[in-house]
C-alpha cells in the first residue's frame, strides 16, 4: 500500500505559525512533484504551494512571503511553514504527490492524503 500521512494541523490565532508534515509511504519507487492543497468550507480546493524533486517551488499568491514549502527526498517527506496565519488560511490542507510504485508498473499516479483541519481564529 503507498498513502500520504498528514500531520501538524490545529488551532492558532491570527500571526501565527504551524508547521505540516506529510510522509509518503509503501512501495515507493520515486516522487515527482509534491504539494499542498486546502479546502475552505462552502469553497473549492485551490493550490497553496508545490515542489518539485529538485526543489522547484511555486506559491498561491495569497501565501507567498508567509509559507514555505520544502522536501526531504531521502525521507519522502513534504513540509509546509505556515507564518503570519489569518483567519481566511481556515481550511482542510492536502498533501499531495505523484508516485511513481511498483504496486503500479512504475507508472506515476497522483496521491492525496487525508486532510488536516487548520484553524486560525482573529
Amino acid at each position: 500500500q503507498v498513502q500520504l500521512v498528514e500531520s501538524g494541523g490545529g488551532s492558532v490565532q491570527a500571526g501565527e505559525s504551524l508547521r505540516l508534515s506529510c510522509a509518503a509511504s509503501g512501495f515507493i519507487s520515486s516522487i515527482k512533484d509534491m504539494g499542498w492543497y486546502r479546502q475552505a468550507p462552502g469553497k473549492q480546493r485551490e493550490l497553496v504551494a508545490t515542489v518539485t524533486n529538485r526543489g522547484t517551488t511555486n506559491y498561491a499568491e495569497s501565501v507567498k512571503g508567509r509559507f514555505t514549502i520544502s522536501r526531504d527526498n531521502p525521507k519522502n517527506t513534504v513540509y509546509l511553514q505556515m507564518n503570519s496565519l489569518k483567519p481566511e488560511d481556515t481550511a482542510v490542507y492536502y498533501c499531495n504527490a505523484d508516485i511513481s510504485s511498483s504496486r503500479w508498473f512504475f507508472q506515476y499516479r497522483e496521491l492525496w492524503g487525508q486532510g488536516t483541519l487548520v484553524t486560525v481564529s482573529s
